[in-house]
């Protein structure tokens, strides 16, 4: 019985091919937009995390004042480079720090001329954030010692100055003075807050103190954590450690902040999903206008039909069958839909994500709920049409007109 209606359901919809298309429309449309929002989302999350990430899975990040951002560290005092020498040797889960001193500055090399960030640090640097070379080699002691002029460049100021040239062994104009291109940095890409990571001139921490800041001052101090160690018992550990040598009474609040990369990872990743979630949300509201649609179809059906249900109760069929016939008709429109729905979602989710540079992350879950979700539809709004077929008097359909 089963399969004699879900044939007949499907040679009702084959009829009229253009209506059952136009009926399932909002279905599709539904489910295609679940699926789209969710598998962009998802996309997103992984990319801030991988973004996030890329400076160092065990970084933490000291900063002077309480806010993170431009004027965070309004009236706060800077680090100094003892710190750096205590926070190694004083604290057990400390792998290594580097200090690092930022300025905005104009480079000019070749000709050509760009802005760019000048980074003063050591060594540590390149390990704890996770940055490579490509070519050449980083500092010696002695140059980090002496301030000597050299620098390590990223690939966004070697496009820039030098095209496709080479660079390395290049003399780089900083504001006043020269240095020699010692090195050139692996591509990192677009950070998670939007700015480009390979923008950069990194020198000694000495070079930049005296010759381009002229202070001995400590903006920021990158700490790489040991993996093994306890992250909330290190970050207590630096803080009460930074407060000892900061003179913070017990009243006093703190006039540093730590920033934990994996912590904002989490944050940013809950924050996308929850977006995510609600996008979905709002995108499922199509779900209820298809499923309408095919309530208004299906009565309509039913009313079209109501001679040819009339004759097949007076030859026997039962109105159970009847109410059978005429449900299977919606699930079978709703499943199509749903079907449907996914192919297009497939196709929209790989040209987006493409086009925005995200991760294709593909969720099972999403297109199995998204299609019961479209059968489920089916039957909600199939059920009254159909119940509708099952109640009519044999005799007074088979006089209708």
């Amino acid at each position: 019985m089963f399969a004699n209606a879900l044939l007949l359901a499907f040679r009702q919809i084959w009829r009229n091919p253009m209506r059952s298309l136009l009926t399932v429309l909002g279905i599709v449309i539904g489910v295609a937009a679940v699926i789209t929002m969710v598998t962009l989302g998802n996309g997103a999350t992984t990319a801030v995390r991988q973004q996030i990430e890329s400076f160092g899975s065990n970084q933490l990040m000291l900063r002077p004042g309480q806010r993170m951002g431009p004027g965070g560290s309004a009236g706060a005092p800077a680090f100094k480079l003892s710190d750096i020498d205590a926070l190694t040797g004083q604290l057990a889960g400390v792998e290594s720090a580097a200090p690092q001193l930022s300025r905005s500055t104009v480079v000019v090399a070749n000709g050509r001329n760009w802005s760019t960030s000048a980074v003063g640090t050591s060594n540590a640097y390149f390990t704890i954030d996770n940055r490579k070379l490509a070519q050449g080699r980083l500092f010696e002691a002695a140059e980090e010692t002496s301030g000597a002029a050299v620098c390590v460049v990223g690939r966004t100021v070697v496009r820039e100055l030098f095209g496709d040239g080479n660079a390395l062994g290049q003399m780089l104009r900083v504001k006043k003075f020269s240095c020699r291109i010692i090195g050139v940095l692996e591509e990192k890409g677009t950070g998670a807050m939007g700015g480009d990571q390979d923008d950069l001139v990194v020198l000694p921490f000495q070079t930049v103190a005296r010759r381009l800041v002229g202070k001995d001052r400590v903006n920021m101090i990158l700490i790489g954590m040991d993996p093994q160690s306890d992250r909330e018992h290190l970050k207590t550990s630096i803080r009460q450690l930074m407060r000892e040598r900061r003179s913070l009474s017990s009243g006093d609040e703190d006039n540093f902040s730590i920033l934990d990369t994996a912590e904002v990872a989490e944050k940013v990743a809950s924050t996308t999903k929850v977006m995510t979630g609600l996008l979905g949300a709002v995108a499922a509201v199509s779900l209820l206008v298809g499923g309408i649609g095919i309530m208004n179809i299906m009565l309509v059906s039913v009313t079209e039909r109501t001679r040819e249900i009339g004759v097949r109760m007076a030859i026997g069929a039962t109105a159970r069958e009847v109410l059978m016939q005429f449900l299977i008709e919606a699930v079978v429109l709703g499943c199509m839909g749903g079907l449907l729905g996914i192919v297009i979602a497939l196709a929209a989710s790989w040209g987006l994500t493409s086009a925005m540079a995200v991760p294709f992350e593909f969720d099972p879950a999403i297109n199995m709920i998204s299609f019961g979700f479209a059968a489920f539809t089916g039957i909600v709004f199939g059920f009254f049409p159909a119940r509708r077929a099952a109640a009519l008097d044999p005799i007074e359909a088979v006089r209708h007109e």
